[in-house]
């Protein structure tokens, strides 16, 4: 369901930062800044996804919210689970406030158990807002047999998911911590070519995926139970799936449920757009402000709604607290967690 604003504590930061007032000469400043300009929405993955649905959607709305009216353009950026196009992010991207970038969920973990290939630190990037907080799923295909994660323990289930992406991870700590039989295959670059698999039959259920993607990309296959929810990755059930186990309820002790909730809590920002690191005080304020009206507006809603895209908007105030708190995680906790994933950060 498409929320229709800003609710509890984001409604607040919203209501604080909507009262922020630029004076006439910063908001001068940032419309002569931006008029003429294009402003790019990089996006992690190849086409035809839930981030791509998303980028593609705030492209075509936010503009006309930025002093100045830009044309915002999306461009795809696919490679290593999104960790290609946040490193091209910190390193190459102009500082400007031109460039945007749909990041990836894991990216913030990742950083802080050091996967290969890294070399962002989020910390640095600055959060425009966050457009669901949907959990991640892993599934099987109904011709598996599967039903339940129970079911695993005992019968190997074949998953799909790109290399370097959530799934593979969920997948290896379900098998160290939980006691799973799941066979990871990567070599996919991108979640529908995991879906044309188990379609095929190469695979039986698919690492990860946001269950906002799957309502808004395949609702047929939910609605025709081709697709088996096992268990969903969030700091709390979400209402839609009351019955799916969260994968931190199934740690087997107090370290290894940190260790799960570390890896659950990026879900709190699963759809993100964020822009580089040394953008203008002003342009942030209005890349923020610009973000939380299109969450508002009447026509970008009506374009998610029909996308059977939800949202429940976040600002990037608060979004930018919650990815620092999961890179800042416990010294213990991220030990515990390298631990588990082992050649996964080689």
């Amino acid at each position: 369901m498409t929320g229709q604003g800003l609710s509890g504590a984001t409604a607040l930061l919203a209501l604080i930062g909507s009262c922020t007032v630029f004076s006439s000469a910063q908001a001068d400043a940032v419309s002569d800044f931006y008029r003429g300009k294009q402003i790019s929405v990089v996006i992690g993955t190849s086409a035809g996804n839930d981030y791509d649905f998303r980028g593609r959607l705030i492209a075509r709305h936010m503009g006309r919210h930025i002093p100045g009216e830009p044309t915002i353009v999306p461009r795809n950026m696919p490679g290593a689970g999104g960790i290609n196009a946040a490193n091209w992010l910190a390193a190459v991207a102009p500082r400007d406030g031109t460039t945007l970038h749909m990041i990836m969920t894991n990216m913030m973990a990742a950083q802080a158990i050091g996967t290969q290939g890294v070399t962002f630190d989020t910390r640095k990037f600055r959060w425009i807002g966050n457009t669901t907080s949907s959990p991640n799923v892993t599934n099987s295909w109904h011709t598996s047999g599967i039903t339940n994660i129970e079911q695993t323990k005992t019968r190997e289930l074949v998953l799909g998911a790109p290399a370097g992406t959530a799934g593979v991870v969920y997948g290896t700590v379900l098998n160290a911590l939980v006691g799973t039989k799941l066979k990871i295959v990567t070599g996919y670059p991108g979640g529908n070519e995991v879906n044309l698999a188990m379609e095929r039959g190469e695979v039986q259920g698919r690492g990860s995926n946001s269950w906002a993607s799957w309502k808004s990309t395949k609702p047929e296959w939910i609605a025709q139970k081709k697709i088996i929810m096992l268990v969903q990755v969030g700091l709390a059930r979400n209402p839609d799936l009351p019955d799916v186990p969260l994968l931190l309820e199934l740690a087997g002790n107090d370290l290894d449920r940190k260790v799960l909730t570390f890896l659950s809590a990026e879900t709190a920002l699963s759809r993100s757009l964020v822009t580089t690191a040394d953008v203008p005080a002003d342009r942030l304020q209005a890349l923020r402000r610009a973000y939380d009206a299109t969450m508002r507006d009447p026509q970008f809603l009506a374009d998610a709604e029909k996308a059977k895209m939800d949202i429940s908007a976040m600002t990037g105030e608060e979004s930018q607290n919650i990815a620092d708190q999961i890179v800042n995680t416990p010294p213990a906790v991220i030990a515990r967690a390298k631990v588990v994933l082992g050649d996964l950060l080689k």
